[in-house]
Parts: structure tokens; C-alpha cells; sequence
């Protein structure tokens, strides 16, 4: 005697996961969610795994829970998984406040932001 079950927003042959309060700001997590856009998924964990950027470790983990996603949750083939969104939203800012000349203060804010990747099943041409 539960509630019933939501309606599916995504189509039978995606996935998404979403990670929420990074500490990084969505300008700089969005040139991650650029370089793996439209890559297949083994690909695009090879780009993250070997780039410098100190979040994708943060974007890795998230594209690998939405790979388990599709694997265990949606009885997807992870060899013809493909990433075919990966957005960025903003999140909340800390303000923080620098002493500065004069009296004065300076603010800092301290930007957080969000990603959401989503996954499809692509069937390869024979």
C-alpha cells in the first residue's frame, strides 16, 4: 500500500545520474562536460581518467554511477552506451568577505555547481 510508481521521465534506452555541491564553478565544469559529450562511454571514462583537471574525478564518478544506472537499472548493453547529455547547472554560492585598504571589504564568492549526464543505448549499424 505504497505510492504509486512515478512515471519515467527518460525513454526506455537511457540512463542519467546527477551529483550535486561541487565545489568548482559550472564555467569550469562545463569545458569536462564538453569533452565528453557525444563520445562513447569507455572513451569519454579514458578522456576523464587522463585529464588534468583537478574535478574530473568528481564528473568520472558521476558518469560511472550512470553507467551502474543504465547496467543494473535499466538492463542497458554498457558496450553500446553513448553519453548523449552532459549539462551543467549552477548551485549555491558562499559569500565570503576580504579585508581590504581603507577600511574597505572585498567579496569573494565561492561558486558550487551541479552535472547531469545522461546515457543512450545506441544500436551499432551493420
Amino acid at each position: 500500500m505504497g505510492k504509486p510508481q512515478r512515471e519515467r521521465t527518460l525513454k526506455e534506452n537511457e540512463a542519467r545520474a546527477v551529483t550535486r555541491q561541487i565545489r568548482v564553478s559550472p564555467q569550469k565544469l562545463n569545458l569536462l562536460a564538453q569533452l565528453i559529450r557525444g563520445k562513447k562511454v569507455d572513451r569519454a571514462l579514458a578522456d576523464l581518467t587522463f585529464s588534468r583537471k583537478r574535478i574530473a574525478k568528481d564528473v568520472k564518478k558521476t558518469l560511472e554511477s550512470a553507467i551502474a544506472n543504465a547496467e543494473n537499472n535499466h538492463s542497458l548493453d554498457v558496450d553500446a552506451l553513448v553519453v548523449a547529455e552532459a549539462y551543467v547547472g549552477k548551485n549555491l554560492v558562499l559569500k565570503r568577505v576580504r579585508p581590504r585598504a581603507r577600511g574597505r571589504a572585498g567579496r569573494i564568492e565561492k561558486p558550487f555547481a551541479q552535472i547531469t549526464v545522461i546515457l543512450r543505448q545506441v544500436e551499432e549499424p551493420a
